[in-house]
């Protein structure tokens, strides 16, 4: 497949990431709760670095391939807000003490580039061999915004239960598990015996979602471009700053009520377009999807999405407030 990168520019890239993740572990390396200020400075790095990036890509490459960036970068960030909502939920879950979750979000984050760079290099390898690979993405994109669908409409969207988990299921199987969390250690001595922390179940538990995210998320981006390089670069820049994120959003989270609708709607729009475009490659005379075209559309999407929830949160509001002044 071709690429606008070079052997030195994914050198370089890979070093770039690699740097920012060592400056994440170190700026968490002593477990504290997390300012609304702290969280916010370094978003905005987080958002203006890709956005920066995405200038040079327009600038060096051409429009199209800085087009097909930002709308892979925009999918990419609209997923991992709904990564967000399964991270917050497990948080809880696990009663994650305030002082460990940057921690907890950072190994989740390692966990999801590496799955992730796996996943984008097997789909290169497969979609530069196979065209029909680019219909069993379609498929999966479609069949994934059906379910979230479904799971939406009956409000089972975000929904996360400890002990049905089955990968803790078989943690437990294998070594005992402590009651309490002992920093971020992953395991301790209990009773004469080496032990799993929770910190140790939340850390594999999110891994777990890891892999899931995965499955969705690589397919989507090369919906919109076939550059593995762009791929790779849009789906690590939109991983890199959830750790910030999730504090700048924990408590806004939960007024994005209609965000699986959203995405469902985004996958759909994403899994027909791949779709079409096999059936492109087969028949010439069936229309491709451009990308100027699916921003547009994602766009839209995303702001019905956010209006709707804004009006279904306004609604939600007056009515509590007339429920509280009606007399029992």
């Amino acid at each position: 497949m071709s690429s606008i990168a070079s052997p030195t520019l994914w050198f370089i890239t890979i070093g770039v990431v690699l740097a920012l993740l060592v400056v994440d572990f170190i700026a968490t390396r002593r477990p504290h709760e997390v300012s609304m200020k702290e969280a916010i400075g370094w978003s905005a790095f987080y958002v203006a670095l890709p956005l920066a990036f995405g200038l040079y890509v327009w600038n060096v490459h051409g429009g199209d391939r800085g087009l097909e960036y930002y709308t892979g970068y925009l999918v990419e960030k609209t997923l991992s807000v709904d990564n967000l909502f399964v991270f917050m939920l497990l948080l809880a879950a696990f009663a994650v003490p305030e002082v460990l979750k940057q921690r907890v979000l950072l190994y989740g984050i390692v966990g999801a580039l590496v799955l992730r760079g796996i996943f984008i290099a097997l789909g290169a390898a497969a979609l530069s061999r196979f065209d029909w690979v680019f219909l069993v993405f379609g498929l999966v994109l479609l069949l994934t915004g059906v379910k979230l669908l479904r799971d939406a409409v009956r409000g089972q969207e975000h929904e996360v239960e400890v002990a049905d988990m089955r990968v803790v299921k078989v943690m437990k199987r294998f070594m005992p598990v402590s009651d309490d969390y002992d920093g971020a250690k992953l395991t301790v001595v209990k009773n004469g015996a080496r032990a799993l922390t929770p910190f140790a179940l939340v850390t594999v538990a999110v891994f777990a979602t890891d892999v899931v995210f995965a499955v969705d998320s690589v397919p989507a981006v090369y919906g919109i471009t076939g550059d593995p390089y762009l791929v790779f670069v849009t789906n690590a820049f939109a991983l890199l700053g959830l750790r910030a994120l999730y504090f700048v959003l924990e408590g806004a989270l939960g007024a994005l009520e209609h965000l699986s609708y959203g995405l469902a709607a985004i996958l759909g729009f994403i899994g027909a377009k791949l779709v079409l475009h096999w059936a492109h490659l087969v028949w010439p005379s069936v229309p491709d999807v451009p990308t100027l075209m699916s921003l547009f559309v994602i766009v839209g999407i995303l702001a019905v999405t956010i209006a709707t929830s804004l009006a279904a949160n306004k609604r939600k509001r007056s009515k509590d407030a007339a429920a509280s002044l009606t007399p029992r």
